[in-house]
């Protein structure tokens, strides 16, 4: 996604199609790490050695920053408190 201009470089937009397939695969990140982290325990396999709900929170907060960006890409104004634009 690097373009080069006069000897620079300069990133391009995220264009619409990687947007939504970032979006899907997050949404689809934290639901199935939601489904995992409210499982009961079961102590006979042992602990629990993947943090489920911390990588539910990551993804839903990935989900959040690609929803903004795609009420960027279809028109909404930056809000004048944020830099670059």
């Amino acid at each position: 996604m690097l373009a080069r201009r006069g000897g620079f470089r300069h990133w391009r937009q995220m264009d619409l199609i990687p947007t939504l397939i970032l979006l899907t695969a997050a949404l689809a990140a934290m639901v199935f790490c939601g489904w995992r982290g409210a499982r009961p325990p079961d102590p006979f396999k042992g602990p629990r050695m993947i943090p489920w709900r911390f990588l539910m929170i990551g993804a839903a907060a990935v989900a959040l920053l690609l929803l903004i960006h795609l009420t960027t890409l279809f028109g909404a104004d930056r809000a004048p408190w944020v830099p670059g634009g």
